[in-house]
């Protein structure tokens, strides 16, 4: 049980002047967010307020400078994150490449790897999704086929990846791929690797799956032949299993976890502020809505202590995604859809048709819930 404690933290030195200047500088932004776009959170993407983003320094805030980054703490990033999304502003430009792609990048790439990659990220120039999940796999991971061979010069890439978010907008790819066989009748996790794949190489084919909304946010891309430099591999290979499952910490535990349909709630309460009746089902919500948060800030304390807290991690994905998911279920049940202000009926009804996908998104619940089975000594 010691595995799962969640130690509350104090807000950093100089926390409250950069929330403020973070919300000054959304305020100027906020007259271009729509509902929809408001909505869509941190799966909106928009290249100009990223780089927009970057300019101010809030784009890979825990890297050296050397790097491009600001040396500023976990906590501090935090904040910024919080911000972003409760204001439903379209991070989805930098998301990955700021959450797990630079990062993992700046703990085992190689020299040049660092600094030909982590000053565009933190930018807004490059923009980063993860290969991760194949077709026959799903969150089966060490079952992928997705294969890089080793050959003259390099590696050649064959295979496909799905449900890739923004493939067909960014411009890199961090995979996870088989470079050389499981042993018979052993670990099947042994042997894969991390690869940078350049999304516009030849033989990279994106095709994007509409999603109920009618949207494109995720992708199934194929590898047919491409060609991969000799620098391509990240970290140690045959390491990608335990690179990629520590990657997941980062992925899981942060904002986008509990926030996700937070504009929805903030329309709720102002819209019902004078109804007593729903005062006890918003403050449920709201105290729901606080829990989260202070685990994922405690997870992004362990972070900043350099711990690795996938399970803790598990779990706050777990309780976010219920959080998330039930948030529109709850709202209609306070009022009714045709009685909603423009604004929020469409928020409402877009979070409605997409909240499905949020579980999908850093593994499934059954995942997670075996994750955190295990840490109980359940299973």
């Amino acid at each position: 049980m010691a595995g799962l404690r969640f130690d509350l933290r104090d807000a950093p030195e100089g926390a409250a002047e950069l929330r403020a200047e973070v919300r000054a500088f959304l305020a100027e932004h906020a007259p271009n967010f729509t509902p929809e776009i408001r909505a869509r959170s941190w799966m909106g993407f928009d290249r100009d307020f990223t780089r927009a983003v970057g300019a101010k320094g809030w784009i890979g805030m825990c890297w050296p400078r050397e790097f491009g980054g600001a040396e500023r703490s976990f906590l501090e990033r935090n904040i910024v994150l919080e911000e972003m999304l409760a204001a439903g502003a379209p991070v989805g430009a930098h998301w990955i490449g700021d959450r797990q792609s630079g990062p993992l990048i700046l703990r085992l790439g190689t020299e040049e790897q660092k600094r030909h990659f982590l000053p565009r990220i933190a930018s807004g120039e490059y923009a980063f999704c993860i290969g991760l999940s194949e077709p026959d796999s799903g969150s089966d991971l060490a079952s992928l086929r997705t294969k890089a061979e080793k050959v003259d010069g390099g590696w050649k890439l064959n295979g496909r990846k799905i449900w890739t978010t923004f493939g067909h907008l960014c411009d890199w790819m961090i995979a996870l791929v088989r470079t050389s066989p499981a042993p018979e009748g052993g670990a099947r996790h042994i042997g894969l690797s991390q690869v940078l794949v350049n999304l516009r190489a030849p033989g990279v084919n994106i095709r994007p799956i509409r999603d109920l909304v009618g949207e494109k946010g995720f992708n199934e891309i194929t590898f047919d032949d491409v060609m991969l430099p000799e620098d391509a591999l990240v970290g140690q290979e045959g390491a990608g299993w335990a690179q990629a499952t520590s990657e997941l910490a980062f992925e899981r535990s942060g904002p986008d976890r509990y926030l996700s349909s937070h504009p929805l709630l903030e329309a709720a309460m102002t819209t019902l502020k004078q109804d007593n009746a729903a005062a006890p089902a918003l403050g449920r919500q709201v105290a729901r809505l606080w829990a989260l948060r202070n685990m994922s800030v405690a997870v992004a304390g362990m972070l900043e202590d350099g711990q690795d807290p996938v399970r803790q991690a598990a779990l706050v994905k777990d309780l976010g995604n219920d959080f998330e998911q039930a948030l529109p279920n709850v709202v209609r049940d306070l009022i009714a859809t045709e009685d909603m202000p423009e604004d929020m009926r469409r928020m409402h009804a877009y979070l409605t048709q997409i909240v499905p996908t949020f579980s999908l998104r850093g593994g499934t619940r059954e995942i997670m819930r075996g994750i955190i089975a295990r840490e109980l000594g359940l299973r």
